[in-house]
């Protein structure tokens, strides 16, 4: 740990990779640095897919803990190995985005406004659902380790000095969320 970190080397070790900057959220940290993956790989799906890893490197990494009252100083990090298991949410730092992973036009879902509450964060977004679903039904069929938010506001409850963070989507353990209904502003 050291505030003098010198950049780990983040060149790709081949043409068909690419580096990310994430964000990544667990039980009592909230990390941020850079992954390497494949090009082709969506960062923003990555942990939904088979091309997940079981544990994931983040490079230049910083580690703010949460529980603590105040806001802490981030730890730094050259590589800092992370279970996937441990992992309650993940998205790419803004202003970066992927695709959509759905087509807004095709008329079978619609984007239904819920809060999701993740360990110590809030995060108030969408989940995609069939048109006449509403989020019992999504939750009763709802089998996926992860799930998708959308055009979402992440907050620390907390500690709100720490202000809002907007992010077009991201991923979250849903078996570690609590899921409610949100009306929309």
């Amino acid at each position: 740990m050291t505030d003098n970190l010198s950049p780990v080397n983040l060149n790709p070790t081949s043409l068909d990779e690419k580096i990310s900057q994430v964000m990544i959220y667990t039980e009592s940290t909230l990390c941020w640095g850079e992954v390497i993956t494949k090009e082709m790989i969506r960062v923003s799906t990555w942990l939904r897919t088979n091309a997940a890893p079981d544990n994931v490197l983040l490079r230049n990494a910083r580690v703010m803990l949460v529980h603590s009252a105040s806001a802490s100083k981030p730890s730094l990090f050259e590589e800092l190995h992370i279970p996937t298991n441990k992992i309650l949410a993940m998205h790419l730092i803004p202003p970066a985005q992927d695709p959509l992973d759905y087509d807004p036009r095709d008329g079978v879902r619609r984007l239904y406004p819920v809060t999701a509450l993740v360990g110590a964060f809030r995060f108030d977004g969408k989940i995609l659902v069939a048109q006449k679903a509403d989020l019992t039904k999504f939750i009763e069929v709802s089998k996926e380790v992860y799930t998708s938010l959308y055009e979402v506001e992440v907050s620390y409850p907390m500690m709100t000095s720490m202000g809002k963070l907007k992010v077009p989507y991201l991923l979250f353990r849903f078996s570690e969320g609590m899921l409610s209904n949100r009306k929309e502003e």
